[in-house]
Parts: C-alpha cells; sequence; structure tokens
C-alpha cells in the first residue's frame, strides 16, 4: 500500500504561479512513475506531467514550457512547478504513483486531490 498527500495548491491571478507537492508514505519500495493529473470542472481527468524512476519526464502539450515536473526520491516526494499560469489551468490535481512488486503485479495509487484556481 501506498499513500499520497498532495500539498501547494491555492488562488493565484493570471500568469502566477504554484508549486505543488506530492509525498508518498507506506510501501514505497514498490512505486515507479509518479505523476500529476489534473480534473477541470466538468471534464475528464488527464494527465499533465509524469517522470519516472530514471529522471526522464514526459508532459501534456498544454503543459510543455510552463510546467516543470521533478522528483526527490530520498524524500519520496514529487513536485509540480507550475509558472505562466492561465485561467484554463484551474482544476483538481491529483498525484498518481504507478506501483509494481513481484507479488502484486502492477498497480496505481491517487492522491485526494488538491484545487488549483487561476483567476483572470
Amino acid at each position: 500500500q501506498v499513500q499520497l498527500v498532495e500539498s501547494g495548491g491555492g488562488l493565484v491571478q493570471a500568469g502566477g504561479s504554484l508549486r505543488l507537492s506530492c509525498a508518498a508514505s507506506g510501501d514505497t519500495a514498490c512505486i515507479s512513475t509518479m505523476g500529476w493529473y489534473r480534473q477541470p470542472p466538468g471534464k475528464e481527468r488527464e494527465l499533465v506531467a509524469r517522470i519516472n524512476s530514471g529522471g526522464g519526464a514526459d508532459y501534456a502539450d498544454s503543459a510543455k514550457g510552463r510546467f516543470s515536473i521533478s522528483r526527490d526520491s530520498a524524500k519520496n516526494t514529487v513536485y509540480l512547478q507550475m509558472n505562466s499560469l492561465k485561467p484554463e489551468d484551474t482544476a483538481v490535481y491529483y498525484c498518481n504513483a504507478g506501483l509494481f512488486s513481484r507479488r502484486s503485479g502492477s498497480g496505481s495509487s491517487w492522491g485526494q486531490g488538491t484545487q488549483g484556481t487561476v483567476s483572470s
């Protein structure tokens, strides 16, 4: 079992920045990829960015050039630095961890979500 706790959401004006953090606890040795997803009001959840255990990252087109994902493996924490925010970035942001163990196979864990609101 892996538990994820997000923090860092809030209200910011357009053009501003937010930094989200996600701390993992529990059986963290099973974690492979960590990532951030978001769910805008009335829309489906979508990938924002993810990073693997080697530090390789990929981003949604909407996040490229503005957002940066990083990972501190010693702290079992993943960060999302969001700059040049736009009102359309308003969403609940969820942390996700991809899991793998020989005993349980593949799995996934989600955080509870943190609200990010960008005002125009």
